[in-house]
């Protein structure tokens, strides 16, 4: 899920308005302030002074396990279901975004204390679960995710969301799982460039010259663990070219 701390930090729909409905991109939209707002890491209650200096470096920190052994079979079985319903209305794997408010295994999971808590020591206790979003790559999805930053797709000022995802799914290179670039959230906002058809991206867009940040790194996730990144790390995911799913509520 997508979290903000509250404050001058609007929600989107509010944005929305404010700019208009423009999708224009924040490296070149000079309404928005987009730089990283380093955590405090002087008194953390749920987290490790060491993880939050760990996440205002490096941008990301996990792997975290958020979900009893219980809980996460029951949030499996529930997204089974709605995946099910989706596709039998003729919807991709992609189009369970923005139902945390209509569904309360939803709801549940965004609301977990063992995440709220991490995010308080990351952002301060006003929190705004603004958006939710399951990405699903089934067996041999040829989608990528191409390299970009979260703050690009949102109309959000200043760039103060925490990512938080939750795997449904185990979640590792070889299913198609997330890879990032630890440190570049440092870096601002930066191009972005729209995505040719045949990379045939979950995304319409993607950042330009990714490759000059660093090497890509990678954290395989157990179902019901966590990992939280910052709004303006770079990241993206390769096609899941195995024969097992890959899920995640972000």
């Amino acid at each position: 899920m997508d979290m903000e701390s509250d404050g001058i930090v609007h929600v989107k729909d509010v944005l929305r308005i404010k700019f208009g409905g423009m999708n224009t991109s924040i490296a070149t939209d000079p309404r928005r302030t987009a730089h990283f707002n380093p955590a405090d890491t002087s008194r953390p209650k749920a987290l490790t002074k060491a993880e939050v200096e760990l996440y205002n470096s490096r941008g990301i920190i996990g792997p975290f396990t958020v979900q009893t052994k219980e809980e996460t079979v029951r949030n499996r079985q529930a997204f089974d279901e709605m995946l099910a319903t989706f596709t039998a209305m003729g919807k991709d794997s992609y189009a369970i975004n923005g139902f945390h408010d209509r569904c309360a295994t939803i709801w549940d999971m965004a609301t977990n204390p063992r995440i709220l808590d991490r995010v308080e020591d990351l952002i301060g206790p006003d929190i705004v679960v603004w958006a939710t979003h399951f990405f699903c790559k089934m067996p041999g999805d040829g989608k990528t995710v191409r390299w970009h930053q979260d703050a690009t797709y949102w109309p959000l000022t200043p760039t103060k969301t925490v990512t938080a995802w939750i795997a449904i799914d185990g979640s590792d290179l070889g299913n198609g799982g997330m890879q990032y670039i630890p440190g570049s959230h440092l870096h601002g906002a930066l191009p972005v460039r729209p995505s040719p058809p045949e990379a045939n991206n979950v995304l319409h867009e993607e950042a330009s010259e990714w490759e000059r940040f660093g090497e890509p790194e990678h954290i395989s996730l157990q179902p019901g663990q966590c990992t939280f990144h910052a709004d303006l790390l770079l990241h993206g995911s390769q096609p899941n070219t195995s024969t097992r799913r890959r899920c995640g509520l972000t």
